[in-house]
């Protein structure tokens, strides 16, 4: 072939490569006039579905009367278990052994006794504390053990402190899920203004931690010389005990948390509400509330001036640091990952919840439900690392105390939005007098954090610590919220929040919302550039194969 030939060639190959760049296959291209299919939600796939409540115990919703014990009606999806609520308000020494074998309580985790100032309730409170790791690693194989959702499909690694309980940690021997009494939130404690408490924290984990009672009336040392601030220079190593004694003469909304490398055991859940309530004669108060939520067995104080109560506890997880204690199981590897390979200052608020659980959980066990012209006591504690500014749809209601530090009427501000700090608590009165000021009326009336990635699961809205002050009309028999039917469907579904499916993947819309399908492929474009990166490719080899042969002469 002569050179003259091989030149001309030359402006070929690189006219083709040039046809073929420009033909070049695209991972997208542009719709035409005629849009793509939709990709309709196939509502016969169910296994990601799941009940927006299993009814599992109705029975445990109506008023009732346990071991003299008077339990108030909580009409939500996942009530707690009135016998539980019972050993709460009479300690494990008080109650038959029946209701203690309904409860999940041991025999030692509290008792109540001596009535120091005779005036009918008990003032010596003993109270013992476990640590409880949710969502962990096991070393027995690839699966996470204590299970506990936040969301449909989500579990990141919590911590929580716990009432000591007897048995096994897990609901049953076929299961991995965490019994009822180990979830998050760590208990509200409540006890009555000059009681004698001792909190013994037993640490059944494998790191050291303590117990800070927050804003809480209690001596720096115990009557022993010993730590009785729960600073991190006196930590409970695993397999010790410490007992922590208070007798509070303030009473109010405080808190309690683990002061040990405090802002990663925070955001592990290792803190709590703690409510020190007014004393009065006959005022045996319902010492542990677990899951925070409705007040069962309100205090004579609140019983005088509400109609009921509740405990509103918001929390936020960073799912990478959560993530550190399901990727190992060796104690030194989780202490070294935790302190020195994550980054505090680096940290993301992923996950946000309130009384331990994300939309839509939240309305399984987190809603208000209210009557008509009733007057309602909310206690609201922020523990997330960042504020929130808790609003109320159709309400307004007024601040009667902050950080357990009760207003005078003329100081108690009336809002619809409530900015608290982080550790900060706040206690309201609600009105439900439909007056256009307190109330708007009945209604299935959202409240949430105003601060935008509050309502958020991981980025995925609704979610986070959305949820409901109900009116009672309009819950269904099973507590759960009317009108919501579509939403319901949509939402107790682990592929919305693991962001698999469109946000509205069916009804009317759905043709305009859903998920768009694939476009067919620009046939002719392909052609060309097969045609053209063929010839290009085929030149060269032709041109190496000449030139390697006259080498050869």
């Amino acid at each position: 072939m002569t050179k003259r030939i091989l030149l001309a060639l030359i402006p070929l190959i690189f006219l083709l490569a040039a046809v073929a760049i420009q033909f070049f296959p695209k991972p997208s291209q542009k719709a035409g006039i005629l849009p793509p299919a939709t990709v309709y939600h196939q509502s016969g796939e169910t296994a990601s579905v799941e009940k927006p409540c299993s009814n599992e115990h109705p029975e445990w919703r109506q008023a009732q009367v346990i071991d003299g014990v008077k339990i108030d009606e909580a009409l939500s999806c996942e009530p707690d278990n009135p016998y539980d609520v019972a050993v709460a308000v009479k300690g494990v020494n008080n109650v038959s052994m029946a209701t203690l074998m309904q409860s999940g309580l041991s025999e030692d985790a509290l008792t109540l006794t001596d009535d120091l100032d005779g005036d009918g309730d008990p003032d010596i409170i003993r109270i013992k504390l476990e640590i409880v790791e949710l969502n962990g690693a096991t070393p027995e194989g690839d699966f996470l053990i204590n299970t506990y959702d936040i969301a449909p499909g989500i579990q990141p690694g919590l911590w929580v402190f716990a009432p000591k309980s007897r048995g096994m940690a897990l609901k049953n021997f076929n299961s991995a899920v965490a019994n009822p009494l180990l979830r998050a939130p760590s208990p509200t404690i409540r006890v009555e203004q000059g009681d004698k408490v001792y909190i013994t924290l037993e640490n059944t984990h494998y790191l050291p931690h303590t117990i800070h009672l927050h804003g809480v009336d209690h001596p720096f040392q115990t009557a022993a010389g010993e730590d009785n601030d729960g600073m991190d220079d006196h930590p409970v190593f695993p397999g010790k005990s410490h007992t922590y004694e208070l007798q509070p003469r303030h009473a109010g909304t405080m808190f309690y948390h683990c002061h040990v490398q405090t802002a990663q055991h925070m955001m592990m859940g290792l803190n709590g509400m703690f409510v020190i309530e007014e004393n009065h004669p006959d005022n045996w108060v319902q010492t542990f509330n677990i899951g925070a939520g409705q007040v069962r067995h309100p205090s004579v104080s609140v019983k005088k001036s509400y109609s009921r109560e509740y405990d509103l506890y918001y929390q936020s997880v960073d799912k990478k640091l959560a993530r550190i204690i399901q990727n190992a199981n060796d104690p030194r590897l989780i202490a070294n990952r935790m302190s020195r390979g994550y980054n505090m200052t680096d940290s993301v608020e992923n996950y946000f919840m309130l009384n331990g659980h994300s939309l839509p959980y939240t309305l399984r066990d987190a809603m208000i439900v209210v009557a008509e012209n009733e007057d309602i006591k909310l206690r609201i504690a922020n523990a997330q690392r960042s504020s929130v500014a808790i609003h109320f749809h159709g309400h307004k209601a007024a601040i009667t105390a902050y950080d357990g530090v009760e207003q005078p009427a003329g100081s108690q501000l009336t809002r619809d939005v409530f900015d608290i700090a982080p550790a900060q608590r706040l206690d309201l009165h609600l009105k439900t007098k439909n007056d256009g000021l307190n109330s708007y009326g009945p209604g299935l009336w959202m409240f949430h954090d105003h601060v935008a990635t509050g309502t958020t699961t991981d980025g995925m809205e609704p979610g986070g610590n959305m949820a409901i002050l109900a009116y009672k009309p309009l819950l269904d028999e099973q507590g759960m919220p009317k009108m919501h039917g579509d939403l319901l469907s949509q939402l107790f579904n682990k592929d919305y929040y693991a962001k698999k499916q469109a946000v509205w993947p069916e009804g009317d819309f759905a043709q305009l919302l859903g998920e768009a399908g694939l476009i067919a492929p620009d046939t002719l474009r392909l052609i060309i550039f097969g045609l053209a990166a063929g010839l290009m490719t085929g030149l060269l080899i032709f041109i190496a194969l000449v030139y390697r042969r006259k080498q050869n002469l």
